[in-house]
């Protein structure tokens, strides 16, 4: 029986990827290195790796760290003017938040998990929301649900992740979670082939979850 449902954020509830990757390849830009759309991919979307580290090898931890905070502020700036809901998660979430408890588990720090929600209506659905604050380790790590689960007090096999990324996909599996996938913008052409369900649209969530019940029913006879 599944009690609650794990989503994603960025590119799951909101439509925050391509803002950050504008944001990161504008600040390199202005180091001279030019940020692919191929190499964000690669780096952050799959192997949640570093790009600055990995673009500008020879900089110090402290200069990182300033065009970190110079790519957050940009960040924030643009989910402070435009709009970043994905279509149709507000009725999906609200239908379905009915029948299982909510968490949101997401890389975002929590500042701009609050920016992109200010308008969303969806907050209130939550009964936790881990940002990157809450764990030492991110995704493909499993650290971030394992901290939504003890938060929720339940173990993996009664939970269902949401996922839109491969590493997220894999630290949702790293976690023993199921995960249903899907692939839409940047993540597009990833590898999900290791996900219990990939689907088109938020709108077949529902479906999903009643086809893994479905399977777990079976499976336990």
């Amino acid at each position: 029986m599944i009690e609650a449902i794990l989503w994603d954020n960025d590119g799951v509830l909101v439509d925050t990827e391509e803002l950050y990757f504008r944001a990161t390849r504008e600040i390199l830009e202005r180091e001279a290195v030019v940020l692919s759309r191929e190499q964000f991919v690669e780096y952050l979307m799959r192997r949640g790796q570093s790009v600055w580290e990995v673009l500008l090898p020879d900089r110090s931890a402290g200069a990182i760290a300033a065009l970190r905070r110079e790519r957050d502020a940009l960040y924030s700036t643009l989910l402070r003017s435009e709009p970043s809901m994905m279509r149709y998660a507000l009725e999906v979430v609200t239908a379905l938040s009915s029948k299982y408890k909510m968490a949101v588990v997401t890389s975002s720090q929590r500042e701009h998990f609050d920016l992109a929600h200010l308008n969303s209506g969806l907050v209130a659905m939550f009964e936790t929301i881990v940002a990157r604050e809450d764990y030492i380790d991110s995704k493909p790590h499993p650290e971030p649900y394992l901290t939504a689960l003890a938060r929720l007090g339940l173990p993996a096999d009664r939970c269902v992740a949401i996922e839109d990324s491969e590493r997220g996909v894999a630290s949702a599996l790293a976690a023993k979670l199921r995960c249903i996938a899907i692939p839409q913008g940047l993540t597009l052409d990833g590898d999900f082939s290791a996900a219990t369900i990939v689907l088109k649209s938020i709108m077949d969530v529902p479906d999903a979850l009643m086809r893994i019940e479905s399977f777990t029913t079976k499976s336990t006879k």
